[in-house]
């Protein structure tokens, strides 16, 4: 591919407007989190009811509904799929606000995740055909950003406008917007010619007919591909617990307001997160050029860094120092997010690569958001007799250990990609 100035601006307007879809979808997302308590208090529901609303309930038919939509988008023009799912999921989002019980909320949520499920293999797909390998994994750091600032505008419009308006109003507040943005794609956003930036293309009918079987079979039995969807499975369960249910312990157990654990969430986890998001692209771009696997051992690494930071932040009775050392966990834990989006359209054919992220999207939301917070409230339920409000962070606490699996994972995924560039050697 010529990357001419035409070019690169085309690709520069692509991925500021995916970028702001895919952070939409993480407010809309994430907004939960931050009204966890008065929602449970409006419905009386219990910890592990709303571990569900938080997690199952949406993970569910996103991550089901993820791999036929991206088949699609495998076959037919990825820009529609993205303004349909983005106008869906805004929909279902405001309507939340609507809900009088919590069997409606639930459903609206279910909603949620089906219009979820439409954007972001469709978006890492077309990234992947605007980037070249070599600038890819900062181009899918950048896309991913969209995860902090989402988080960001969730926290904040969530904590504000729920504390001074009610949680209905936060949902309006998010969802609206979503309405307006998929209007403007559908006129800006350009669908590339795909394979476009490996100087290949995907017209012929063999590639045309890549089966999901034949998708499937390639991703269990690539190696590297393997320990890559194994560690972002095993990885999402801490990282969407984490994110679920951290608001929820700094309202009970620090006993701050609602718009205050907004701002500080959006501080630290948002802001951090974003900044830790793009280093860690930048990290693993520049580790990959010197060494086939090296940045993935980064992230490794930087997984292991992350446990005893985020084990005493959750054992702390004082704000200041649980503050302090979220500052690490904060930063480093979303490392992986970029460089793993990356090195799935790397590895994946070109007609498989909106399938692969799917696929790879149905494993860490299936397994990583139905479980990571349904364990987190079931074992606080359970300890809450007991231990009281401490139940959460005690909960919290033993996921964070669970880490150490993950970061194995992705250090093996290095060690693969190490031998199949030595055997092409």
């Amino acid at each position: 591919m010529q990357y001419t100035a035409a070019a690169s601006k085309n690709a520069r307007n692509a991925l500021a407007l995916l970028f702001c879809a895919y952070a939409l979808s993480i407010t809309d997302r994430m907004i939960l989190s931050v009204l966890f308590e008065p929602i449970r208090l409006e419905f009386g529901a219990s910890d592990t009811q709303m571990g569900l609303l938080g997690g199952l309930t949406f993970a569910l038919f996103y991550a089901t509904l993820g791999v036929p939509i991206a088949r699609l988008a495998d076959r037919q023009q990825r820009r529609l799929i993205i303004v349909f799912s983005l106008a869906l999921f805004s929909l279902m989002t405001a309507m939340s606000g609507l809900a009088t019980s919590f069997l409606l909320l639930f459903l609206f949520r279910i909603g949620v995740g089906i219009g979820e499920a439409g954007v972001t293999p469709a978006s890492q797909s077309i990234i992947a055909d605007y980037y070249p390998q070599q600038r890819r994994g900062m181009a899918m750091s950048v896309l991913a950003v969209g995860a902090p600032v989402g988080m960001i505008t969730g926290f904040l419009v969530g904590g504000t406008v729920s504390e001074y308006y009610g949680w209905r109003a936060a949902l309006y507040a998010v969802g609206l917007p979503g309405l307006a943005v998929a209007a403007v794609m559908l006129i800006m956003l350009r669908e590339p010619i795909r394979g476009n930036s490996d100087d290949q293309t995907a017209h012929s009918d063999a590639q045309n007919s890549i089966s999901f079987l034949v998708s499937v079979k390639f991703m269990a039995t690539n190696p590297a591909m393997r320990q890559l969807i194994i560690a972002s499975t095993l990885t999402g369960m801490g990282t969407y617990a984490a994110s679920t249910w951290i608001p929820t312990l700094f309202i009970r157990v620090h006993e701050l307001s609602q718009s205050q654990v907004g701002l500080l969430m959006a501080g630290l986890f948002g802001a951090l997160g974003a900044a830790g998001t793009l280093i860690g692209g930048k990290l693993f771009d520049r580790l990959s050029l010197r060494a086939p696997g090296l940045g993935v051992r980064m992230i490794a690494i930087a997984q292991l860094v992350v446990i005893p930071f985020a084990w005493v932040a959750y054992s702390v009775d004082s704000l200041p120092l649980a503050i302090g050392f979220f500052i690490v966990p904060a930063f480093a834990a979303n490392f992986f997010l970029g460089p793993s989006l990356a090195l799935i359209q790397t590895l994946a054919p070109l007609r498989m690569r909106a399938t692969a992220a799917a696929i790879k999207m149905f494993c860490l939301n299936l397994v990583g958001m139905s479980l990571g917070p349904l364990f987190v409230g079931l074992v606080s339920d359970a300890l809450m007799p007991t231990y009281g409000v401490q139940s959460l962070p005690i909960a919290l606490g033993a996921l964070s250990i669970f880490g150490v699996w993950p970061a194995l994972h992705f250090w093996l995924c290095g060690r693969a990609l190490q031998r199949a560039a030595a055997q092409e050697n």
